[in-house]
């Protein structure tokens, strides 16, 4: 069945009071300020060798050329010099993808470029990063929690989670950093989770050859993690360039402009262009810009669940924003009897009331409150319900934003299975 458009019902909205403007702009509002500016006007990469700029053509051939003159002289012609898999010397449409990543990293600078190529491949070798996607290295109470691989965006890029609020736990904290062979054997687990990202990419002109990373500043420990924050940021800016297209923070809080200036230095202008910040209370608003619905957390205003990716691809959701002082009544019709209806249904940010009735076609007839009206508090997830009509009729689910004059986003899907013919 189609999904059909929410019905407004007719309210009368108030006039929102203006607020005077402030004087002076904390860091945050600044740097988020910014960040809307910059978003928008960041550009990735086609890594079309063609859109390239003759002096950029030639800075690509030219490291390839030193790249080859580096190798020892029993390696050939430097066809075995690999990364991700993927011959860098052999002629192969990948390779420009990986080497172009270099060269912009470092604005073109082809000795810089290529200073920097070789002390990733030393790396590698060193860190043994080609073969860290099957080890298994001890930390499931750390998998979907603290950094995941979740879903794809709107551009088809792999988008990875990052939540370190469960490090304001003393004991959680102590287990995972609380010594130096610890905090390596988590370093290696975040890389590890990073790589399985990356192998998810085409490496590919026109193709996608980047992730998403969506990082939740909500409860982290800003004191305890600046070691193992500073070295992750580091280890990822040395030898992953241009591996991230967008890093979208969420629920930044106050003391957000410390935790930047400690970030800062190790980060390249390019780097801090593809931010986007999101205050707490605007995560889904956010999040939806650039990533659908369905593929985002439940946690975060989304109707993404763990146990969703056992069943294939997400059943795609509908969007609808709910104004302040509105009422929506979303009206699934053609319900036959014995029927079942299947919802998903959020709004970000809730704080209004939801409710779900069912309507039966025969006169006479009395509606049924499936869900009585409730308040739905903030933090609350997507409401995942399921009803079997005993008669034909149509279901009718409503957010009553009435009582506030705030704009939310909203998702809702759902399927009608017909009962078994016998």
């Amino acid at each position: 069945m189609e999904s059909p458009s929410p019905s407004s019902a007719q309210q009368q909205q108030q006039q929102q009071q203006q607020q005077p403007p402030s004087s002076k702009k904390s860091f945050v509002t600044t740097l988020m300020e910014a960040a809307t500016l910059r978003s928008p006007s960041f550009k990735e990469d086609t890594y079309f060798v063609s859109h390239l700029k003759l002096s950029e053509q030639k800075a690509l051939q030219d490291l390839k050329l030193k790249l080859a003159s580096s190798q020892p002289s029993d390696s050939g012609d430097g066809d075995g010099v690999s990364m991700w898999g993927i011959p860098l010397l052999g002629g192969d449409e990948r390779a420009d993808v990986v080497l172009l990543k270099f060269l912009r990293a470092r604005d073109f600078r082809v000795a810089d470029a290529h200073a920097m190529l070789e002390k990733c491949l030393a790396w590698r070798s060193e860190f043994k990063a080609d073969g860290i996607v099957d080890e298994d290295l001890g930390f499931k109470e750390l998998e979907g929690v603290v950094a995941y691989m979740r879903g794809y965006d709107r551009g088809g890029h792999p988008v990875c989670y990052n939540a370190y609020g469960v490090f304001k736990d003393r004991d959680m904290y102590e287990r995972i950093f609380g010594d130096d062979e610890k905090l390596k054997r988590f370093l290696r687990w975040r890389v590890q989770v990073l790589e399985r990202g990356i192998s998810a990419l085409h490496f590919k002109p026109g193709g996608v050859n980047s992730i998403i990373q969506v990082t939740d500043l909500k409860d982290m420990p800003k004191r305890e993690l600046r070691v193992a924050s500073t070295q992750i940021l580091s280890l990822f800016q040395d030898n992953y360039p241009e591996m991230v297209a967008r890093k979208i923070f969420i629920n930044v809080p106050w003391y957000f402009s410390m935790l930047y200036s400690v970030f800062s230095p190790f980060l390249t202008h390019r780097t801090k262009s593809k931010f986007v910040i999101s205050k707490e209370g605007n995560v889904a608003e956010t999040l939806y810009k650039f990533i659908r619905p369905e593929d985002v957390p439940v946690q975060y205003g989304g109707l993404s669940r763990p146990s969703d990716l056992e069943n294939g691809p997400p059943k795609p959701a509908s969007e609808f924003t709910v104004k302040g002082g509105e009422k929506v009544n979303i009206q699934v019709e053609g319900i036959e009897a014995n029927a079942t209806i299947t919802w998903d249904i959020v709004v970000g940010g809730w704080d209004l009331e939801y409710s779900a009735e069912f309507v039966p076609n025969a006169e006479g007839s009395y509606t049924i409150a499936v869900e009585k009206p409730r308040k739905m508090s903030p933090s609350e997830e997507a409401v995942h319900n399921a009803y079997t009509a005993r008669d034909a009729g149509k279901m009718v689910i409503s957010v009553d934003n009435t009582a506030s004059r705030r704009k939310k986003v909203a998702a809702y899907r759902y399927i009608v299975r017909k009962a078994p013919a016998f």
